[in-house]
C-alpha cells in the first residue's frame, strides 16, 4: 500500500514538474487520485487549490514566469502567451498590459477576467518554447500588438529594441506582417518610419 502511494506521488510529481508544479483535477485523476483523495491532499496541505479544478504541489518553489505556466495549465496546453505579455518575456519594449494575453484556438471556450483571449490558429514558426509554456516569437508579437492598436511611438521603440538585439529583422517583420494582418502591417510600416524619433 505504501509502495502504491509512493508510486502515485512519483507519477504526479513527474507530471507536475513539467508544468511548474501545477496540475488539474483531471490530470490527478488520470494518474490515479480519486476526487476523494484529491480533497484529502488539499485539506492535509499537500496540495494548494489554485482555483476550482487546478492545484499546485505545496512544496513547489515559484519560478520566473510562474503565472504564465499557471495559465498554460488552466488552458490545458491550448494557449500561447502572446501580444504585450510575450514581448515582456522577450524583454522587448515597454508595451504593458494589466492582464495576461493568450492566443487560443478558435473553438476555445474557457474564460477568466484575468486574461485577454485572442482566437486564431498560430503556425509553429510563430511560436517559441520556454519551460512550462509557449509564447509567440518577437516578430509575431510585434505584429499582434500593432494590429491590436499599440501606440506607434512605443511600437517603434520595441521594433528598434528587437532589431538592435538581433531578435527580429525589418525585412522579416514586413513580410510576415503582410501575410498575417494588413492593418498590423500598416501600423508596423508607420512605426518603422518613426524609429529615428524613438531612439
Amino acid at each position: 500500500m505504501a509502495q502504491d502511494r509512493r508510486d502515485l506521488r512519483r507519477r504526479l510529481f513527474i507530471l507536475a514538474s513539467a508544468q511548474g508544479g501545477y496540475f488539474t483535477a483531471a490530470q490527478a485523476r488520470s494518474v490515479g487520485y480519486s476526487y476523494q483523495a484529491q480533497a484529502h491532499h488539499v485539506s492535509a496541505g499537500n496540495w494548494h487549490r489554485v482555483e476550482r479544478g487546478l492545484f499546485r504541489l505545496a512544496e513547489w518553489v515559484p519560478e520566473p514566469h510562474d503565472e504564465l505556466i499557471r495559465w498554460t495549465v488552466w488552458a490545458k496546453g491550448d494557449a500561447v502567451v502572446s501580444h504585450e505579455t510575450a514581448l515582456a518575456v522577450h524583454g522587448i519594449g515597454e508595451l504593458e498590459s494589466p492582464r495576461v494575453h493568450l492566443t487560443v484556438p478558435p473553438g476555445f471556450t474557457k474564460r477568466d477576467q484575468a486574461v485577454v483571449l485572442h482566437r486564431t490558429e498560430l503556425p509553429e514558426d510563430d511560436i517559441d518554447t520556454r519551460p512550462g509554456f509557449r509564447l509567440t516569437s518577437v516578430t509575431r508579437s510585434l505584429i499582434d500588438v500593432a494590429a491590436y492598436g499599440a501606440d506607434e511611438q512605443q511600437l517603434a521603440r520595441a521594433i528598434k529594441e528587437g532589431t538592435d538585439s538581433g531578435q527580429v529583422t525589418i525585412r522579416r517583420l514586413r513580410t510576415r506582417a503582410e501575410a498575417v494582418d494588413l492593418k498590423g502591417a500598416l501600423h508596423i510600416e508607420r512605426a518603422i518610419s518613426r524609429i529615428g524619433e524613438a531612439s
